[in-house]
């Protein structure tokens, strides 16, 4: 077993706080941040974070309700360290592959937005991919996935075993008509073995490089594949 010290995982945020044009917030799910951010920690792999635009990333407002606390947005709650570190992201356009072993996207509706087509992003995880190095993301982050292209141009996601948020999940937070678009109906237009389980439980998958989580319950087991992968 490699030791995990030596490790760096870099953590890409989205920079998108509008929801659509219904005057609502959105950007990163605090549980999709802290699971994995505290899974990280615990096993002493270093953290950097990054956003689009670098700086404070918006909290999806929905995500601090009390409903949706865990464990981990409860530490992250009275955790002055980590709020420091995502009050002061760098710029995901400075980020280069070859300072890290594996990144991982934390989702929120967000990432539809500013991370399905931006160049920095696409850029960069095709390097990790290129450098044979995993990448991970949850929920709506495998957005962040869905223009990938490996060494023949082809979508990175064609015929793997992928999963992301559900066209009934979607439905059930009302928002399918909010969205750009629904990510499960992408994943399978490009090809991907589009996986899932019944809404709202605990789901993540592995296809060699590529670790996605269904929804936010799936935060920390999409973590705990990115940690086994690096060791």
């Amino acid at each position: 077993m490699t030791d995990l010290k030596s490790k760096k995982i870099l953590m890409v945020l989205t920079s998108h706080a509008e929801l659509g044009d219904t005057g609502e917030k959105t950007g990163f799910w605090v549980e999709e941040f802290a699971a994995p951010y505290y899974t990280f920690v615990d096993a002493g792999v270093q953290i950097t974070l990054a956003s689009p635009a670098g700086g404070q990333p918006p909290i999806d407002p929905k995500s601090e309700m009390e409903d949706f606390q865990t464990a981990s947005t409860k530490r992250f709650d009275e955790d002055k360290e980590a709020q420091a570190l995502v009050a002061n992201t760098h710029k995901l356009a400075e980020m280069k592959s070859s300072d890290f072993d594996a990144v991982f996207y934390p989702g929120g509706h967000g990432p539809l937005w500013d991370l399905t087509e931006n160049a920095d992003s696409i850029a960069l995880i095709e390097s990790f991919l290129a450098d044979n190095k995993p990448i991970a993301a949850v929920c709506h982050a495998p957005a962040a996935f869905l223009n990938i292209k490996d060494a023949d141009g082809e979508f990175f996601v064609k015929g793997k075993a992928v999963t992301g948020f559900t066209n009934t999940e979607e439905e059930a937070v009302e928002l399918t008509d909010v969205v750009p678009f629904l990510l499960e109906d992408e994943l399978v237009k490009r090809g991907g073995d589009y996986q899932k389980v019944s809404d709202w439980n605990a789901f993540a998958i592995q296809d060699g490089l590529l670790i996605s989580g269904q929804n936010p319950a799936s935060s920390e087991l999409a973590a705990e594949k990115l940690l086994a992968a690096l060791s």
